[in-house]
């Protein structure tokens, strides 16, 4: 059976991250695999930075398109994608070189279709800052429907089972990740977090992620448009959400 895993990478102007997110790839102690980089219109040098990866290793595969937003870039990747595991891993992002191995061991330990891990947060400057951020032991949906259970770079996909999924390009690359992931999750039924440290999530200051008040608005946009919450368990949901990101960053 197809072992390969397929990692789904958007580039939209990552050039000063994009070669240590590769080098992270390229270190893993699991082989077979192929890393489709999506070159979303990128203004900067991001295609001479991964053509030049792209000539040393025939794994790494180039796709230079219109800028089409983060979802739209990534269901490019999975539509050409030919393994049987999909991951999603950004172009600031970076695995500890036993991910890959790591993740796939713990899959079939589990015999699931959707598996996580815990992870560390960088700074711009790849040094950690705040707590790890640990995972549940089991995910199941109404754990997705408070909060993304499963950080993206995280995450491992068993195609094989249900098929590919799609990112919801209609969310114009704003928690498109999230509805990804439950929408594995849904397909699944549970999904299972590793406890072991296996990635590192990069913080960069003007990434939505550092816009606190825009990433508020979109997280209550998500509970009431997306998954059709009522105003009360869309705030209590909220607030959990906002409380766990205080102590990840405390």
């Amino acid at each position: 059976m197809n072992e390969k895993v397929s990692i789904i990478t958007p580039c939209y102007n990552g050039a000063k991250y994009i070669g240590e997110t590769i080098e992270s790839v390229l270190a893993q102690d699991y082989k077979d695999w192929e890393m489709i980089i999506v070159n979303d219109g990128s203004s900067d040098n991001s295609h001479e930075v991964v053509h030049e990866y792209e000539m040393k290793d025939q794994r790494i595969i180039l796709i230079d398109q219109e800028n089409g937003g983060s979802a739209n870039a990534r269901n490019h990747g999975i539509r050409l994608a030919k393994g049987r595991y999909i991951c999603l891993l950004d172009a600031d992002d970076l695995w500890y070189p036993s991910f890959l191995s790591q993740q796939i061991a713990f899959i079939k330990e589990k015999r699931c279709s959707v598996v996580c891990s815990s992870y560390e947060h960088i700074d711009e400057n790849s040094r950690i800052i705040g707590r790890v951020d640990r995972c549940l032991p089991v995910i199941r949906l109404k754990d997705m429907y408070v909060m993304n259970r499963i950080g993206c770079l995280s995450g491992l996909y068993d195609a094989g089972t249900y098929g590919k999924v799609y990112l919801n390009e209609g969310l114009k690359s704003l928690r498109d990740d999230y509805a990804y992931w439950i929408t594995c999750v849904e397909k699944s039924g549970t999904a299972y977090g590793n406890p072991k440290v296996l990635a590192k999530y990069r913080v960069i200051s003007t990434s939505t992620t550092g816009d606190k008040k825009k990433l508020v608005a979109v997280q209550w946009r998500f509970y009431r448009s997306y998954l059709h919450l009522n105003p009360v368990r869309s705030f209590i949901n909220l607030i959990r959400w906002g409380l766990s990101g205080l102590r990840k960053f405390s």
